[in-house]
């Protein structure tokens, strides 16, 4: 897949193309539908492309309002790519962006740079400068500008619009087998294992900790079954792994919304990699102990679990 920051960086004479725009965060399976979609709109004639953003918009417009990212940028383009996208153009969201009037946007965005012929939008699809934009102007645009709407209607389950909201809703409340459902894969965090205080080496099971600036949405605090992806290897190496969310309350000083790792039945030095840590059952939530004896005992008990359930 072609990877463009901004449309500046896209080639003279790109295209023509069959475009569909959005933040696509988490790529989840209401996303997979359009992407579907907009192959088949494609064809063998047209390059299927995605506009979408280097962060959410409301970073920008409602910064109070802005919801944590399902997935970093890096993850988002793998995924898209992992899809069958041809091309992806990373737009920058800033005021520049922010403030076009919706047609100067169709004509600096999709016409010149990108020789759009076909066009599939959501049915709420807003654009343009305080989201004046939308499907019925595209459509009066269409034949004027040599390109056609197609709307995408939107993807329900149990009778509720599929989203990135519902999604960070379950991943909220630790629900990840429901968020997994919805994502078509397991919910990941990606981050490189950096020093913590090396407790679990003392109690006899040493963690890969991620540092704090990682990408993609960290769970309800607790215990959990997944796997440990070790991106630094080629190819990327998998292991089974029990993980810990949270600040560790039987102990003091821990960061809040830690993930710890530890890999089952291997002694890894894993200080610097990049890593997926990808979580695929709930074992408990967190629980605070009276003594180290006792969170040991449990630490037993969570680690059968997670072998019984990936390793």
């Amino acid at each position: 897949m072609r990877i463009f920051s901004g449309v500046e960086s896209v080639p003279e004479g790109f295209g023509p193309s069959a475009v569909t725009i959005g933040k696509f965060d988490g790529l989840h399976t209401g996303h997979r539908v359009i992407i579907d979609d907009l192959l088949a709109l494609a064809g063998d004639d047209l390059l299927p492309v995605v506009v979408t953003f280097d962060r959410n918009p409301l970073r920008l417009l409602r910064p109070d309002k802005c919801p944590p990212p399902l997935v970093g940028l890096d993850q988002k383009l793998e995924l898209l790519e992992s899809v069958g996208v041809a091309a992806t153009v990373v737009l920058r969201f800033d005021e520049a962006l922010a403030s076009l009037e919706p047609e100067t946007f169709v004509d600096s965005v999709l016409i010149g740079p990108l020789g759009t012929k076909r066009l599939l939008v959501g049915d709420d699809f807003r654009f343009g400068h305080y989201g004046r934009g939308d499907v019925a102007l595209l459509e009066r645009m269409g034949p004027e500008r040599g390109f056609t709407v197609q709307v995408q209607q939107q993807v329900t389950r149990a009778s509720r619009r599929v989203s990135s909201t519902w999604i960070r809703e379950l991943l909220g409340a630790g629900a990840i087998e429901e968020a997994a459902e919805l994502l078509g894969r397991p919910p990941a965090v990606r981050g490189e294992v950096v020093h913590g205080a090396h407790r679990g080496r003392e109690l006899g099971y040493p963690t890969a900790n991620l540092d704090q600036e990682s990408d993609g949405m960290i769970p309800a605090d607790g215990v959990y079954a997944g796997r440990l992806v070790d991106r630094s290897m080629a190819p990327p190496a998998v292991y089974p792994a029990a993980i810990s969310v949270g600040s560790n309350p039987t102990f003091e000083g821990v960061p809040p919304k830690q993930v710890e790792a530890y890999v089952l039945d291997r002694t890894l030095d894993l200080y610097g990699h990049v890593v997926d840590v990808e979580f695929t059952h709930r074992i408990r939530g967190q629980v605070a102990y009276e003594g180290i004896e006792p969170l040991i005992a449990q630490m037993a008990v969570d680690v059968a679990q997670v072998r019984t359930l990936v390793g």
